[in-house]
Protein backbone atom coordinates (compact mmCIF):
# COMPACT_ATOMS: atom_id res chain seq x y z
CA UNK A 1 0.00 0.00 0.00
CA UNK A 2 1.03 3.20 -0.91
CA UNK A 3 1.59 5.99 1.19
CA UNK A 4 1.06 10.17 0.06
CA UNK A 5 2.38 12.57 2.34
CA UNK A 6 -0.95 14.89 2.29
CA UNK A 7 -2.82 14.92 5.33
CA UNK A 8 -2.93 18.66 6.66
CA UNK A 9 -2.40 18.90 10.80
CA UNK A 10 -6.10 18.67 11.69
CA UNK A 11 -5.22 19.93 15.39
CA UNK A 12 -3.97 23.14 14.52
CA UNK A 13 -6.58 23.20 11.91
CA UNK A 14 -9.16 22.95 14.52
CA UNK A 15 -8.03 24.85 16.76
CA UNK A 16 -7.45 28.40 14.66
CA UNK A 17 -11.29 28.01 13.27
CA UNK A 18 -12.44 27.12 16.85
CA UNK A 19 -10.62 30.46 17.73
CA UNK A 20 -12.03 32.45 14.82
CA UNK A 21 -15.62 30.95 14.96
CA UNK A 22 -15.94 31.80 19.16
CA UNK A 23 -14.06 35.80 18.11
CA UNK A 24 -17.94 36.18 16.60
CA UNK A 25 -19.56 35.93 19.69
CA UNK A 26 -16.98 37.67 21.59
CA UNK A 27 -16.51 40.22 19.33
CA UNK A 28 -20.15 41.05 19.18
CA UNK A 29 -20.78 40.89 23.20
CA UNK A 30 -18.40 43.82 23.82
CA UNK A 31 -18.56 45.59 21.24
CA UNK A 32 -22.81 45.81 21.24
CA UNK A 33 -22.85 48.54 23.92
CA UNK A 34 -20.32 50.85 22.60
CA UNK A 35 -21.99 50.31 19.31
CA UNK A 36 -25.70 50.96 20.26
CA UNK A 37 -23.70 54.13 21.69
CA UNK A 38 -22.67 55.69 18.74
CA UNK A 39 -24.64 54.24 15.86
CA UNK A 40 -27.65 53.09 17.02
CA UNK A 41 -26.92 49.41 16.11
CA UNK A 42 -25.50 46.77 18.55
CA UNK A 43 -24.64 44.61 15.55
CA UNK A 44 -22.98 47.18 13.38
CA UNK A 45 -19.23 46.11 14.09
CA UNK A 46 -20.34 42.11 14.21
CA UNK A 47 -21.16 42.55 9.91
CA UNK A 48 -17.39 44.08 9.98
CA UNK A 49 -15.71 41.07 12.02
CA UNK A 50 -17.68 38.33 9.97
CA UNK A 51 -16.48 39.62 6.91
CA UNK A 52 -12.71 39.39 8.22
CA UNK A 53 -13.25 36.01 9.59
CA UNK A 54 -14.64 34.77 6.45
CA UNK A 55 -11.82 36.32 4.66
CA UNK A 56 -9.76 34.33 6.76
CA UNK A 57 -11.61 31.08 6.26
CA UNK A 58 -10.65 31.83 2.59
CA UNK A 59 -7.00 32.74 3.12
CA UNK A 60 -6.20 29.48 5.20
CA UNK A 61 -7.70 27.47 2.37
CA UNK A 62 -6.32 28.75 -0.65
CA UNK A 63 -2.52 29.03 0.97
CA UNK A 64 -2.35 25.49 2.25
CA UNK A 65 -3.09 24.21 -0.62
CA UNK A 66 0.12 26.47 -2.19
CA UNK A 67 3.21 24.63 -1.96
CA UNK A 68 5.20 26.61 0.46
CA UNK A 69 8.67 26.30 -1.59
CA UNK A 70 6.66 28.56 -3.91
CA UNK A 71 7.67 31.77 -2.00
CA UNK A 72 11.45 31.13 -2.01
CA UNK A 73 11.80 33.70 -4.70
CA UNK A 74 8.86 36.13 -3.94
CA UNK A 75 9.81 36.98 -0.35
CA UNK A 76 12.48 39.26 -1.17
CA UNK A 77 10.52 41.41 -3.66
CA UNK A 78 7.78 40.88 -0.78
CA UNK A 79 9.63 42.14 1.84
CA UNK A 80 10.88 45.19 -0.04
CA UNK A 81 7.34 45.86 -0.83
CA UNK A 82 6.64 45.92 2.86
CA UNK A 83 9.13 48.30 3.46
CA UNK A 84 7.66 50.54 0.69
CA UNK A 85 4.40 50.49 2.05
CA UNK A 86 5.67 51.48 5.41
CA UNK A 87 7.37 54.42 3.71
CA UNK A 88 4.34 55.59 2.65
CA UNK A 89 2.05 55.16 5.55
CA UNK A 90 4.92 57.31 7.10
CA UNK A 91 3.88 59.83 4.66
CA UNK A 92 0.82 59.34 3.62
CA UNK A 93 -1.10 57.15 6.51
CA UNK A 94 -3.96 57.83 9.00
CA UNK A 95 -3.35 59.05 12.19
CA UNK A 96 -4.79 57.21 15.04
CA UNK A 97 -4.43 58.28 18.64
CA UNK A 98 -0.76 60.00 17.61
CA UNK A 99 0.49 56.93 15.37
CA UNK A 100 0.20 56.90 12.06
CA UNK A 101 -0.01 53.19 11.30
CA UNK A 102 -3.07 52.67 8.71
CA UNK A 103 -3.38 52.80 4.87
CA UNK A 104 -6.56 53.41 2.90
CA UNK A 105 -7.22 51.85 -0.36
CA UNK A 106 -10.75 53.19 -1.54
CA UNK A 107 -12.81 52.19 1.50
CA UNK A 108 -10.60 49.84 2.84
CA UNK A 109 -7.84 50.00 5.31
CA UNK A 110 -4.84 47.89 6.84
CA UNK A 111 -1.90 48.08 8.61
CA UNK A 112 1.11 47.63 6.88
CA UNK A 113 3.19 46.69 9.71
CA UNK A 114 1.13 43.48 9.74
CA UNK A 115 2.13 42.49 6.35
CA UNK A 116 5.71 43.44 7.14
CA UNK A 117 5.96 40.81 9.96
CA UNK A 118 4.92 38.14 7.91
CA UNK A 119 7.03 39.06 5.28
CA UNK A 120 10.01 39.09 7.30
CA UNK A 121 9.12 35.90 8.92
CA UNK A 122 9.27 34.47 5.25
CA UNK A 123 12.51 35.90 3.67
CA UNK A 124 14.53 35.13 6.99
CA UNK A 125 13.24 31.26 6.97
CA UNK A 126 14.50 31.58 2.92
CA UNK A 127 17.90 33.24 4.35
CA UNK A 128 18.34 30.30 7.03
CA UNK A 129 17.63 27.65 4.37
CA UNK A 130 20.22 29.16 1.85
CA UNK A 131 23.24 30.27 4.30
CA UNK A 132 22.86 27.26 6.39
CA UNK A 133 25.93 27.00 8.46
CA UNK A 134 27.31 30.38 6.88
CA UNK A 135 24.98 32.53 9.10
CA UNK A 136 26.99 31.92 11.91
CA UNK A 137 29.89 33.74 10.36
CA UNK A 138 29.09 37.81 11.57
CA UNK A 139 29.87 39.25 8.03
CA UNK A 140 28.39 37.53 5.18
CA UNK A 141 25.78 35.50 7.33
CA UNK A 142 24.51 37.61 10.19
CA UNK A 143 25.13 40.86 9.57
CA UNK A 144 23.11 40.86 6.41
CA UNK A 145 19.85 39.50 8.15
CA UNK A 146 20.40 41.64 10.93
CA UNK A 147 20.09 44.41 8.57
CA UNK A 148 16.38 43.15 7.12
CA UNK A 149 15.78 43.00 10.57
CA UNK A 150 16.73 46.36 11.57
CA UNK A 151 14.80 48.16 8.39
CA UNK A 152 11.70 46.84 9.29
CA UNK A 153 11.91 47.30 13.10
CA UNK A 154 12.81 50.35 12.67
CA UNK A 155 10.09 51.61 10.30
CA UNK A 156 7.79 50.25 12.89
CA UNK A 157 8.27 51.82 15.46
CA UNK A 158 8.73 55.08 14.15
CA UNK A 159 5.47 55.14 13.64
CA UNK A 160 5.45 54.86 16.41
CA UNK A 161 4.28 51.42 17.30
CA UNK A 162 6.47 50.28 19.72
CA UNK A 163 5.12 46.89 20.83
CA UNK A 164 4.93 45.64 17.88
CA UNK A 165 8.47 46.86 17.02
CA UNK A 166 9.37 45.19 19.43
CA UNK A 167 7.95 42.08 18.57
CA UNK A 168 9.61 41.92 15.23
CA UNK A 169 12.76 41.98 16.88
CA UNK A 170 11.75 39.24 19.63
CA UNK A 171 10.46 36.58 16.93
CA UNK A 172 13.51 37.53 14.67
CA UNK A 173 15.75 36.25 17.88
CA UNK A 174 14.08 33.74 18.38
CA UNK A 175 14.42 32.67 14.57
CA UNK A 176 18.44 33.00 14.80
CA UNK A 177 18.31 30.79 17.68
CA UNK A 178 16.42 28.20 15.58
CA UNK A 179 18.45 29.05 12.21
CA UNK A 180 22.01 28.18 14.38
CA UNK A 181 23.25 31.71 14.36
CA UNK A 182 26.03 32.20 16.81
CA UNK A 183 24.69 33.33 20.35
CA UNK A 184 27.33 35.45 21.29
CA UNK A 185 26.70 37.58 18.11
CA UNK A 186 22.83 37.56 19.43
CA UNK A 187 23.86 38.28 22.70
CA UNK A 188 25.88 41.21 21.47
CA UNK A 189 23.62 42.70 19.34
CA UNK A 190 20.71 42.60 22.17
CA UNK A 191 23.06 44.52 24.57
CA UNK A 192 23.46 47.27 22.06
CA UNK A 193 19.66 47.23 20.98
CA UNK A 194 18.89 47.52 24.78
CA UNK A 195 20.04 51.30 25.33
CA UNK A 196 18.68 52.18 21.85
CA UNK A 197 15.46 50.79 22.94
CA UNK A 198 15.44 52.64 26.56
CA UNK A 199 15.83 56.00 24.71
CA UNK A 200 13.06 55.08 22.18
CA UNK A 201 10.89 54.44 25.75
CA UNK A 202 11.77 57.89 27.04
CA UNK A 203 10.60 59.90 23.95
CA UNK A 204 7.29 59.03 24.82
CA UNK A 205 5.44 60.34 28.96
CA UNK A 206 2.76 57.21 28.27
CA UNK A 207 5.36 54.60 27.96
CA UNK A 208 7.41 55.65 30.47
CA UNK A 209 4.00 56.16 32.77
CA UNK A 210 3.06 52.44 31.84
CA UNK A 211 6.36 50.42 32.41
CA UNK A 212 7.14 52.40 35.78
CA UNK A 213 3.62 51.26 36.82
CA UNK A 214 3.92 48.20 36.35
CA UNK A 215 7.27 48.15 38.04
CA UNK A 216 5.73 49.72 40.95
CA UNK A 217 3.05 48.16 41.31
CA UNK A 218 0.61 51.04 41.05
CA UNK A 219 -0.52 49.71 37.35
CA UNK A 220 -3.85 48.23 38.41
CA UNK A 221 -4.61 51.71 40.23
CA UNK A 222 -3.23 53.95 37.37
CA UNK A 223 -4.16 52.29 34.43
CA UNK A 224 -8.18 52.51 33.85
CA UNK A 225 -8.26 50.39 31.11
CA UNK A 226 -6.62 47.28 33.07
CA UNK A 227 -8.30 48.28 35.85
CA UNK A 228 -11.36 47.48 34.35
CA UNK A 229 -10.29 44.98 32.53
CA UNK A 230 -9.04 43.00 35.57
CA UNK A 231 -12.69 43.51 37.22
CA UNK A 232 -13.76 41.22 34.15
CA UNK A 233 -11.54 38.65 34.96
CA UNK A 234 -12.86 38.95 38.93
CA UNK A 235 -16.50 39.33 37.69
CA UNK A 236 -16.16 35.70 35.81
CA UNK A 237 -15.52 33.67 38.73
CA UNK A 238 -15.06 30.17 37.60
CA UNK A 239 -17.44 29.34 35.09
CA UNK A 240 -18.17 32.86 33.97
CA UNK A 241 -21.64 35.16 33.56
CA UNK A 242 -22.74 33.43 30.25
CA UNK A 243 -22.22 34.39 27.11
CA UNK A 244 -23.29 38.08 26.55
CA UNK A 245 -23.40 38.70 30.23
CA UNK A 246 -20.82 41.00 30.40
CA UNK A 247 -20.93 44.14 32.31
CA UNK A 248 -17.78 45.75 31.69
CA UNK A 249 -18.38 45.78 28.07
CA UNK A 250 -21.01 48.67 29.47
CA UNK A 251 -18.54 51.56 28.45
CA UNK A 252 -16.02 50.80 31.93
CA UNK A 253 -13.94 49.12 29.73
CA UNK A 254 -12.66 51.22 26.81
CA UNK A 255 -12.16 49.15 23.10
CA UNK A 256 -13.34 45.99 24.82
CA UNK A 257 -13.52 44.01 21.66
CA UNK A 258 -9.38 45.03 20.54
CA UNK A 259 -6.35 44.42 22.69
CA UNK A 260 -8.78 43.99 25.91
CA UNK A 261 -10.76 41.31 24.82
CA UNK A 262 -9.65 38.73 26.61
CA UNK A 263 -10.75 40.15 29.77
CA UNK A 264 -14.11 39.96 27.89
CA UNK A 265 -13.45 36.24 27.84
CA UNK A 266 -12.71 35.80 31.00
CA UNK A 267 -16.05 37.66 32.20
CA UNK A 268 -18.66 35.69 30.46
CA UNK A 269 -17.03 32.56 30.11
CA UNK A 270 -15.16 32.04 33.51
CA UNK A 271 -11.56 30.10 34.23
CA UNK A 272 -12.72 27.16 32.71
CA UNK A 273 -13.27 29.13 29.57
CA UNK A 274 -10.07 31.01 29.67
CA UNK A 275 -8.42 28.26 30.16
CA UNK A 276 -10.27 26.71 26.89
CA UNK A 277 -8.87 29.41 24.56
CA UNK A 278 -5.10 29.01 26.65
CA UNK A 279 -5.65 25.40 25.44
CA UNK A 280 -6.28 26.02 22.14
CA UNK A 281 -3.49 28.68 21.59
CA UNK A 282 -1.18 25.55 23.44
CA UNK A 283 -1.94 22.95 20.99
CA UNK A 284 -0.98 25.57 18.07
CA UNK A 285 2.12 26.17 19.37
CA UNK A 286 3.14 22.65 20.35
CA UNK A 287 1.79 20.96 16.86
CA UNK A 288 3.63 24.16 15.09
CA UNK A 289 7.08 23.08 16.47
CA UNK A 290 6.42 19.32 15.79
CA UNK A 291 5.67 20.49 12.05
CA UNK A 292 8.89 22.54 12.34
CA UNK A 293 10.40 19.26 13.70
CA UNK A 294 9.68 17.23 10.91
CA UNK A 295 9.82 19.63 8.11
CA UNK A 296 11.20 18.05 5.18
CA UNK A 297 13.75 21.12 4.78
CA UNK A 298 15.39 23.62 6.25
CA UNK A 299 12.84 26.42 4.64
CA UNK A 300 9.72 24.52 5.75
CA UNK A 301 11.18 24.03 9.52
CA UNK A 302 12.18 27.66 10.26
CA UNK A 303 8.47 29.14 8.09
CA UNK A 304 6.78 26.63 10.72
CA UNK A 305 8.85 27.77 13.54
CA UNK A 306 8.31 31.64 12.81
CA UNK A 307 5.09 31.28 12.18
CA UNK A 308 4.40 29.71 15.44
CA UNK A 309 6.29 31.96 17.15
CA UNK A 310 4.67 35.19 15.86
CA UNK A 311 0.91 33.48 16.75
CA UNK A 312 1.60 32.13 20.34
CA UNK A 313 3.75 35.01 21.63
CA UNK A 314 1.24 37.24 20.50
CA UNK A 315 -1.16 35.39 22.40
CA UNK A 316 0.75 34.76 25.43
CA UNK A 317 1.68 38.67 26.25
CA UNK A 318 -1.76 39.49 25.08
CA UNK A 319 -2.81 37.39 28.22
CA UNK A 320 -0.85 38.85 30.00
CA UNK A 321 -0.96 42.15 29.57
CA UNK A 322 -4.34 41.66 30.25
CA UNK A 323 -4.27 39.86 33.50
CA UNK A 324 -1.90 42.96 34.86
CA UNK A 325 1.00 40.25 34.67
CA UNK A 326 2.86 42.63 32.05
CA UNK A 327 3.07 46.08 31.31
CA UNK A 328 0.48 47.64 28.68
CA UNK A 329 0.73 47.05 25.21
CA UNK A 330 -1.75 47.21 22.12
CA UNK A 331 -0.82 44.08 20.97
CA UNK A 332 -4.09 41.83 19.59
CA UNK A 333 -5.11 38.71 20.56
CA UNK A 334 -4.46 36.23 17.36
CA UNK A 335 -8.33 35.51 16.15
CA UNK A 336 -9.95 36.96 18.94
CA UNK A 337 -9.53 40.45 18.88
CA UNK A 338 -11.48 42.76 16.60
CA UNK A 339 -8.70 43.77 13.69
CA UNK A 340 -8.56 43.04 9.88
CA UNK A 341 -5.20 42.97 9.01
CA UNK A 342 -4.22 40.49 11.62
CA UNK A 343 -6.49 37.90 11.20
CA UNK A 344 -6.44 37.77 7.44
CA UNK A 345 -2.56 37.94 7.89
CA UNK A 346 -2.36 35.19 10.44
CA UNK A 347 -4.75 32.99 8.72
CA UNK A 348 -2.88 33.46 5.58
CA UNK A 349 0.32 32.62 7.40
CA UNK A 350 -1.67 29.47 9.10
CA UNK A 351 -2.79 28.41 5.41
CA UNK A 352 0.92 28.22 4.66
CA UNK A 353 1.92 25.87 8.11
CA UNK A 354 -0.88 23.51 7.19
CA UNK A 355 0.44 23.12 3.84
CA UNK A 356 4.15 22.47 5.34
CA UNK A 357 2.16 19.98 7.71
CA UNK A 358 0.94 17.96 4.47
CA UNK A 359 4.65 17.62 3.58
CA UNK A 360 5.96 15.92 6.05
CA UNK A 361 5.60 12.43 7.33
CA UNK A 362 3.26 13.28 10.42
CA UNK A 363 -0.16 12.66 8.39
CA UNK A 364 0.80 9.98 5.70
CA UNK A 365 -2.50 9.09 3.74
CA UNK A 366 -3.57 5.31 2.68
CA UNK A 367 -3.90 4.58 -0.42
CA UNK A 368 -6.31 2.56 -1.11
CA UNK A 369 -5.71 -1.20 -1.98
CA UNK A 370 -6.53 -2.91 -5.47
CA UNK A 371 -9.80 -4.56 -5.31
CA UNK A 372 -10.27 -7.45 -3.87
CA UNK A 373 -6.85 -7.27 -1.59
CA UNK A 374 -6.97 -5.98 1.91
CA UNK A 375 -5.03 -3.33 2.89
CA UNK A 376 -1.71 -4.01 5.32
CA UNK A 377 -2.25 -2.72 9.05
CA UNK A 378 0.02 0.30 9.19
CA UNK A 379 0.73 -0.47 12.82
CA UNK A 380 1.94 -3.64 12.41
CA UNK A 381 3.73 -3.08 9.33
CA UNK A 382 7.17 -1.19 9.70
CA UNK A 383 7.66 -1.10 6.12
CA UNK A 384 5.23 0.99 5.73
CA UNK A 385 6.06 3.52 8.03
CA UNK A 386 5.15 4.79 11.32
CA UNK A 387 1.49 6.05 12.16
CA UNK A 388 0.94 8.93 14.10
Amino acid sequence: MKQERNHIDLAVFVAVLTLMVLSLGVVYSASSTWMMEKWGESGRLLGSHAAKVLTGFVAIFVFMQIDYHKYRKLTKPALLAALALLVVTLAAGGEVKGATRWLRLGGFGFQPSEFAKYALVFHLSVLFAEKKDRIRDFTTGFLPVMVWIGAVAALVLVQPNFSTGAMIVVISFVMLVAGRARLSHIGLTACALLPFLAGYMLLADYRVRRVMSYFDGSGAHTNHQLTQGIIGFGNGGLFGLGPGGSRQRDLFLPESYGDFVFSIVGEEYGLIGTLFFVLLFLIIMLRGMKIGKHARDDLGSSLALGITATITLYALINAGVTLGLLPTTGLPMPFVSYGGSAMVFSAAAVGVLLNISMQTDLHPRAVGAPEGVRPLDPVRTPAIGKVY
